[in-house]
């Protein structure tokens, strides 16, 4: 069954079809959770949250925004609410590779393991060290791979908003990477 298909009979109760449209997204889902958490344990508590507000929500779900895009809105809010419910922000750990790869859509990844661990580490870091807001814009453009109008779609933000926050983001967390942290008073959220 196409996508399409697969909402229209798990709106109508289908069970098999609402777990096959679950399972088409969840490792999508998991991936921007595991980079918004920062660390695994947070991040499978905010999927299954993810996906308890997904099959809440699928009846109010209008179709007017392509499915994967509202299911990142979810997932995005549902993990910046367990995050401030439990009063963390991201914490890296040692990397889970059983989990989201380290690799941005489209990107290409270290050959050596150990490049591979170092790079995720540094990178979960600097993710860690972001506002949310950039956060969120870094993670959903190059983890999910989603475009400019859809990252405004899902954090309800105009256009020209998230650019802002991505080239913010990512100039952060290059610098974070690299060691070159900014003072207090140069960190300016829009």
């Amino acid at each position: 069954m196409d996508e399409t298909t697969l909402i229209s009979a798990a709106r109508r109760g289908d069970q098999k079809a609402l777990d096959q449209l679950l399972r088409l997204h969840q490792d999508r889902i998991h991936a921007v959770c595991r980079r918004l958490a920062g660390n695994d344990a947070d991040a499978l508590d905010a999927t299954q949250e993810a996906l308890i507000a997904i099959v809440k929500g699928l009846p109010r779900f209008d179709g007017r925004a392509k499915f994967s895009t509202w299911a990142y809105r979810v997932a995005t809010n549902a993990c910046l609410d367990e995050l401030r419910r439990r009063g963390r922000r991201p914490d890296p750990g040692l990397p889970e590779f059983e989990t989201a790869s380290l690799t941005p859509v489209g990107g290409s990844s270290p050959r050596d393991p150990a490049e591979t661990v170092s790079a995720r580490i540094d990178v979960d870091r600097g993710l860690a060290e972001l506002p949310d807001e950039f956060r969120s814009a870094v993670v959903l453009r190059d983890v999910a791979g989603l475009d400019y109008a859809e990252i405004a779609e899902v954090l309800d933000i105009a256009p020209g908003t998230v650019r802002s926050r991505i080239a913010r983001g990512r100039s952060r967390l290059a610098d974070a990477i690299s060691g070159n942290q900014t003072t207090p008073d140069e960190r300016q959220t829009p």
